[in-house]
This record gives structure tokens, sequence and C-alpha cells, in this order.
């Protein structure tokens, strides 16, 4: 897929996770699913929630709560709004389950800060910058960091 770009800006993919607001580049967006059947693997690491079958294609999916840091499980009733953003990354192909998908964005470089302050240290981080919007955050997500599983 081409860069995603309308009016000259990027476009991004808003989405939550328990409550907190995150957002990805649509440019590495392939789809949105329903999480469906996934298969768990064992062994794998406890981000990793196991493999589904996209139209013949093995599809690592990681628990984007899990992946974040977030601790809790969702609820029936959150269940049914649960998607699995589809990345391709060089050529990698990873899902990310997430607890409810959002809006697009489109916003300015200059309107983006760094990370807080303990979590661009961490090398495994995927939040790249952050978006302040309607007096809330939104985390910027790094789609080659976070498919690094």
């Amino acid at each position: 897929m081409s860069d995603v770009k309308h009016d000259g800006r990027d476009l991004w993919l808003g989405f939550s996770l328990k409550g907190q607001r995150y957002a990805v580049s649509l440019s590495a967006v392939r789809e949105v699913i329903r999480p469906g059947d996934i298969t768990p693997v064992p062994g794998a690491p406890s981000d990793v929630l196991g493999i589904v079958n996209l139209r013949g294609q093995i599809v690592p999916v990681l628990d984007g709560r899990r992946r974040f840091g977030l601790e809790g499980d969702v609820d029936a009733a959150e269940a049914d709004a649960q998607r699995v953003i589809v990345f391709d990354d060089a050529g990698t192909t990873v899902g990310l389950r997430i607890d409810v998908i959002g809006e697009m964005l489109q916003f300015d470089a200059a309107d983006v800060a760094p990370p807080p302050p303990g979590r661009a240290t961490r090398r495994d981080d995927p939040v790249s910058g952050v978006l302040t919007r309607d007096d809330s955050f939104i985390a910027l997500v790094d789609v080659p960091r976070l498919c690094r599983a």
C-alpha cells in the first residue's frame, strides 16, 4: 500500500486499549478483522495470543494489552468490540488485538511530542510520540517496533 495522505498530511487509525488511546499510521495497516479463532502457540512469548489463518496466510496475533503493559482482561460486554489490526511491515504480517477501533486522525508533525520520560528508554517500547487531542493524550505507535515480537 502506498503512503496514505490527505491534504499532504499522513492519516492515522485510532484505537483504544483499556481506555487509553493509540494511533498507527494508516500506511502500515493492511486490514482490520474480527478476532475469530486464534490458535494458541505453545511456548510463545506472553504477549503473543497465537496465530490465525488469514486467507491461507498464517499471521501471528499479539495481545495489545500485554504488548503495551496494560493489565486486566476484557469482560464479555467489551469482547464484541474487539478487533485485530493487521499490519504489513517489511514483508512481515502481524496482527494486534485491540479493544475498540477508533476514528481516523490527521495532524501536523509539529503537534507530536516525544514519549513520556521512561518510555523512550525501553528498547522494545512501540510508542514513538504523543499527540494531545480533546484534553487527553494519544500515543503514536511505531509499527516496525511493534511488529518485533
